[in-house]
């Protein structure tokens, strides 16, 4: 190696050393399952963690006690479990979990089920409302909404290409989903009428509505992620990314709908600044320690109070952090 290599090798070296001195560290991290996870959800308010499990089921765990609440089980075998998304309401009533031609709908106030239904195609994505009103975005283009309540299934079919993210309002109503061609369609539930509609350059990983309906988020695979005015379709904010592609494995409205949380597939958490897309603050999650695995897919994150960040990630650690 020549002198000029070398030094710019050291160079390499003592900047990744500071970048990665620069990462914040998680002020507490519990172990929560030591199992391979295919999905994991976090309540709003971080007193609730829904983990679906290689050989142990879909685990219901109680954070504010750091016990395990329920044990469910969706596969044909009892040890293992093929669910591949899980979600829980804004009131904590509920869960919906997913596998590739299955539904099922819990009460997180006594794990009992609400029932289970079968799908017709292969299911991608889940939502659920405070009501039960539930939203699976499946492979062949459409979306089912259901209500367990009033016996009421509707199928959504306005999109082309499979459907890869969906998400529901707090009252059931609204319903925002993404697919294959880059289409974003905001909807009404019970009708299955489109209200909006917005076309990004590629393929859409993550939709997101906030509770009132009245904010949407999508992104795409290249990185583009836009913010609209729900209600008149306005263009509030692009995120200001500076990378060549982002994806986003999870996204929360928070602080009074004030800001936008991210995780990706990458170990990353971003806030961001809804008004401008402006980035406000970056964590990393942890590893586990001896894992052979050196990524780790950010599941699900949210801020129960303002400063205040809780993680999971396919690691299948808990991680709580401050702004």
């Amino acid at each position: 190696m020549t002198r000029v290599s070398m030094l710019l090798f050291c160079s390499t070296l003592v900047l990744t050393g500071l970048l990665s001195a620069c990462q914040p560290s998680p002020t507490q991290v519990h172990v929560i399952t030591t199992d391979a996870s295919y999905s994991a959800s976090l309540s709003n308010d971080a007193t609730i963690a829904l983990v679906s499990t290689a050989h142990n089921g879909v685990q219901v765990w109680d954070l504010s006690h750091s016990s395990l609440s329920y044990q469910w089980f969706q596969g044909q075998q009892q040890n293992t479990s093929n669910v591949i998304d899980t979600a829980i309401s804004a009131n904590n009533l509920y869960a919906a979990t997913i596998s590739s031609h299955s539904l099922a709908i819990w009460r997180l106030t006594d794990g009992s089920s609400v029932g289970w239904w079968s799908l017709p195609s292969y299911a991608q994505s889940v939502a659920i409302a405070n009501t039960g009103q539930t939203l699976v975005g499946l492979v062949d283009g459409s979306v089912m909404s259901l209500s367990p309540e009033k016996s009421r299934l509707i199928q959504f079919l306005a999109h082309k290409e499979k459907v890869n993210s969906v998400s529901i309002s707090a009252d059931g109503n609204s319903a925002l989903s993404g697919d294959n061609d880059g289409k974003v369609i905001l909807w009404q539930t019970q009708t299955g009428q489109p209200q909006q509609q917005w076309q990004l350059s590629s393929r859409v990983t993550k939709v997101l509505i906030n509770d009132s309906a009245s904010l949407s988020f999508a992104s795409d695979i290249t990185g583009n992620a836009t913010l609209w005015q729900s209600d008149t379709g306005t263009l509030i904010s692009h995120l200001d990314i500076n990378r060549r592609q982002m994806n986003f494995s999870t996204a929360r409205f928070v602080n009074n709908d004030q800001q936008l949380l991210t995780g990706t597939p990458s170990r990353e958490i971003f806030l961001w600044q809804i008004n401008s897309g402006k980035q406000v603050s970056h964590w990393q999650v942890q590893l586990s320690k001896n894992t052979q695995n050196r990524g780790a897919v950010v599941y699900s994150a949210t801020m129960p109070a303002p400063g205040s960040i809780v993680s999971i990630s396919s690691q299948g650690l808990i991680e709580y952090w401050q702004q």
